[in-house]
């Protein structure tokens, strides 16, 4: 577990600009193991944790408007190297502005809401089962109703390598 103060995190309203500075910016050291963060904690104005940004819903949330009025499939073709070789028929200036634009959105326009929570001495498994079953690579824990750290896929793959070495 990432005890919660060592865990980089942002504001709800921070932009999507800002979190991408403190998500390339931020690096863990669990158990003498450096790491990069996936994984942003995202909070409310009275510090209560009320989601997480991961890079990929930070891409999503970049992709410009113009884009995301089109049908699926059109949005997908323009990323399709098979069907263009070229990755794109767009003008890349028109692309760049629309990125640029979005930006400037907050990060509680896209992160996720929080999925389960364990508390500090719940049972090993009981966090294997939340992460399977839930398909996440990130759980809160609390003590007291307090986040106390962060549990990742990453730290509980270790633990699990180690029971079967």
């Amino acid at each position: 577990m990432v005890p919660a103060d060592r865990y980089p995190s942002v504001r709800d309203h921070t932009t999507l600009r800002e979190a991408i500075d403190v998500i390339e910016g931020a690096q863990l050291e669990v158990d003498l193991r450096q790491s990069l963060p996936r994984v942003l904690l995202v909070f409310d104005e009275i510090n209560v944790l009320v989601g997480y940004l991961r890079r990929r819903d930070i891409m999503r949330g970049l992709e410009p408007k113009f884009l995301s009025s089109q049908p699926l499939e059109y949005r997908k073709k323009l990323f399709d190297v098979e069907f263009d070789p070229n990755l794109s028929d767009l003008p890349y200036d028109r692309l760049l502005r629309g990125i640029q634009e979005q930006a400037n959105r907050p990060v509680s326009d896209v992160m996720r809401p929080i999925e389960a929570i364990l508390e500090a001495d719940a049972p090993f498994m009981k966090a294997v089962y939340e992460m399977v079953s839930g398909n996440l690579s990130l759980i809160p824990v609390i003590r007291d109703e307090q986040l106390v750290g962060v549990l990742r896929s990453v730290d509980l793959f270790h633990e699990m390598a180690k029971l079967v070495r």
